[in-house]
């Protein structure tokens, strides 16, 4: 429910209606015309993984230091449970002599970004800029009264992607093959809600430019891709 009320309050266009929390699909929606949209979500997996050996996979082992030290920090200062996920920068390492002032630094970030808001309802903040710490892009946290443990982790922790339009395509096939299956239900209309902690690979590419050049086929009637760290949406079909 924390992220697809994320998805909800960043898409102006998501329909007005009741929402629930439901199974095959994951959720539906009332709408006001008395049809009723399923929506299935699935993370984005890199298939086409990027396997990393050596300093990359030390830094790796750093990265989930300061983000455990981070929020162990935070919850000596605050009841507040929240879902926090740092992106790392790619080209800039963090020595581990900057380990533990990184993540106070980080941590203080956060509690600043969420005091003045109402620990009761939804919210979501990105940090960026030149206020974190240098080899840290972005902070995304994210408030929902659902939320009953904190959840902070490392962006992209599945590994980076060398062909992320190749992972979209298998990510839509793979959830085409179960529609069968949603179908049970009866539903007026099936969408597809595809979620990325970061839209990015090996090589740097535009993705509008990407999704344009490159045709997606789904038996869903709409495909949305939702990157979490901008945060952007991308109808795909």
């Amino acid at each position: 429910m924390l992220i697809m009320e994320y998805f909800r309050h960043n898409w102006s266009e998501f329909p007005k209606g009741k929402l629930e929390s439901t199974e095959s699909p994951d959720f539906t929606i009332s709408l006001n015309n008395r049809n009723k949209l399923g929506i299935e979500l699935t993370r984005l997996s890199p298939v086409n993984r990027l396997i990393t050996i050596g300093l990359p996979n030390d830094q790796t082992r750093i990265n989930d230091e300061i983000v455990l030290l981070a929020s162990e920090i935070y919850s000596r200062n605050s009841p507040l449970k929240l879902f926090v996920k740092f992106l790392f920068s790619a080209k800039i390492i963090i020595a581990e002599e900057r380990k533990i002032p990184v993540a106070v630094l980080c941590a203080n970030l956060v509690g600043n970004a969420v005091q003045y808001n109402n620990p009761f309802s939804f919210f979501n903040r990105i940090i960026a800029g030149e206020h974190l710490p240098e080899g840290i892009e972005r902070i995304l946290v994210v408030n929902h009264p659902v939320l009953q443990m904190p959840v902070w982790e490392r962006a992209n922790n599945l590994g980076v992607s060398t062909d992320v339009v190749d992972d979209i395509r298998q990510a839509i096939n793979k959830k085409d093959d179960k529609l069968s299956i949603y179908h049970k239900k009866q539903l007026n209309l099936y969408w597809l809600l595809i979620i990325s902690d970061r839209l990015w690979g090996m090589k740097q590419f535009n993705l509008p430019q990407q999704i344009d050049r490159h045709e997606f086929r789904s038996r869903f009637q709409r495909v949305l891709l939702f990157d979490l760290m901008k945060p952007e949406i991308y109808q795909i079909v």
